[in-house]
């Protein structure tokens, strides 16, 4: 089913030592005296944890049972918990590089599952990357989804165009070997070019391959704002997709993203609900920061801009008819992002960008920031950016929904890839106290484990897959910043994988 794991600990920080006693029941790990959240939602209870194998065999009083063990670990005044799972990160380059594979950025933050391929890019041949990791083994469990626009873009390039009945059937069979190799559901990021071109019917006709074959479909939706059909609008697109395709639909990194639309969160919530109610299982998920992290193309420059590639897009910049249109629309993208004050840069070939704000450059330049953009994309091959563009409100009122999961989305230059579950425990359960305890731990694994169709995952209960976290609530917390982005969590005690 596309789950790959190993075990991990993440440091020596809590005592180990020899239990054996003959005549007692002998378990490889036992976890003793902890604070236990199981991931049910339930309120904490003091138990002690057996492991076997992969398999956690026992919840209860170890003593009581006269149980023992090879290696125990003594979990009192810790939490322990189930192994969080990521349902929107970007670590199929990182889990298929041989440096990066052990995935410590997640495993420091407790997540033992993360699923890659998501926003519509994925591996092109999933069978072929499963393979791979499981030869050259890997830190966490991974699901891999099947990308819309890998697919899009194989049969149709990078065009605007819509796809002849005999290609649609082309990309069909593509999700149907994708679903078949090990793909739990597809992708897709109908935000960015060329997805962008896609009509919804297009996008239901795929969809339907990777119902039939009992997958999801997870989106970054077409808008988040008000570049095309409005945030509201894309929400609305979404359920259609689910109820037409009779597919269950997951809204990636779910925000009220600009000014134009902050407290639409309320109204978003509502249609979710009320489509749930009509029989589409709809869920999402979101990270806890109010800059969200893309390219400074994406963010501004207009999709029609980016037809046939970037070698089109390179020459609209320099033809004298185009370019005072673009600088316009762009223009009015800067507005809805909050202005180029909103935008940092988190990641350029030239180094020198990376820190600044594009008011900052536009200022140092003396140009217009959307002028100093398209000189950043056209000279350097673009940028990666924080946006900084979301009200804490509708961060707030998002994160409170029972069906609203934890995800990373985790991306060069933005802390969120180190420090997503870790900043969610410190910031709104231990500080504000926005959500309880066992709520943030529920959101952040059992929730994805059931709405992902992930079995025997995300909960501490005998028969299921031994994906345990013992951390310290008094320590645990994210350090990394927009300074200084690659910073790994603390409080993590131990991180066991199956």
């Amino acid at each position: 089913m596309g789950l790959r794991g190993s075990i991990s600990q993440t440091a020596p920080a809590v005592s180990v030592r020899d239990a054996r006693a003959p005549g007692e029941q002998q378990f490889d790990l036992l976890i003793l005296h902890g604070k236990l959240v199981d991931g049910s939602g339930k309120k904490p209870r003091t138990a002690d944890v057996g492991i076997r194998g992969d398999r956690i065999v026992f919840v209860g009083d170890a003593r009581k049972a006269h149980l023992n063990a090879a290696r125990t670990i003594d979990a009192t005044d810790l939490v322990v918990a189930p192994g969080f799972i990521d349902p929107h990160t970007h670590t199929l380059g990182d889990l298929s590089d041989s440096n990066h594979k052990s995935n410590l950025a997640y495993l420091m933050q407790g997540v033992t599952t993360v699923v890659t391929g998501n926003d519509g890019s994925s591996a092109a041949n999933i069978g072929e990357t499963l393979r791979k990791w499981d030869a050259q083994s890997i830190g966490t469990n991974a699901i891999l989804l099947a990308g819309f626009g890998t697919i899009r873009s194989r049969v149709l390039g990078s065009t605007d165009a819509q796809p002849s009945a005999a290609q649609l059937e082309e990309m069909k069979a593509l999700v149907a070997r994708a679903m078949d190799e090990g793909a739990f559901g597809i992708s897709t990021g109908l935000y960015y070019a060329p997805q962008s071109y896609a009509k919804t019917e297009e996008v239901i006709e795929l969809s339907k391959i990777a119902a039939a074959k009992g997958g999801i479909y997870d989106t970054h939706m077409r808008d988040e704002n008000s570049y095309s059909i409005g945030l509201l609008g894309a929400i609305k697109e979404t359920i259609r997709i689910g109820r037409e395709a009779k597919i269950p639909v997951h809204i990636s990194h779910i925000k009220a993203l600009g000014p134009e639309v902050w407290g639409q969160s309320k109204q978003s919530i509502e249609l979710m609900k009320k489509a749930r109610a009509q029989g589409v299982d709809v869920a999402a998920c979101q990270y806890p920061y109010d800059a969200s992290g893309t390219s400074l193309e994406a963010s501004l420059v207009p999709r029609w801009a980016e037809v046939g590639g970037r070698g089109e897009l390179l020459k609209r910049i320099d033809d004298p008819q185009v370019r005072p249109r673009l600088l316009a629309e762009m223009q009015d993208n800067l507005k809805r992002r909050g202005g180029a004050d909103s935008l940092l840069i988190t990641d350029a070939r030239d180094r020198q960008l990376v820190g600044k704000r594009l008011s900052v450059i536009a200022a140092e330049r003396k140009q217009s920031p959307v002028e100093a953009a398209l000189e950043i994309i056209k000279t350097t091959g673009g940028a990666g950016v924080a946006s900084f563009n979301m009200s804490e409100k509708d961060i707030e009122r998002f994160m409170k929904e029972k069906l609203v999961m934890t995800c990373s989305d985790g991306s060069t230059g933005h802390p969120r890839k180190y420090g997503t579950f870790t900043r969610k425990l410190r910031e709104y359960v231990y500080h504000r106290r926005l959500i309880s305890l066992p709520f943030a731990v529920r959101n952040s694994s059992a929730l994805t484990a059931e709405w992902f169709r992930i079995p025997e995952r995300g909960l501490i209960r005998e028969g299921y897959f031994a994906d345990v976290i013992v951390f310290d609530e008094k320590t645990v917390s994210d350090r990394a910043t927009y300074e200084q982005p690659e910073v790994f969590s603390v409080g993590m005690k131990y991180v066991i994988i199956n």
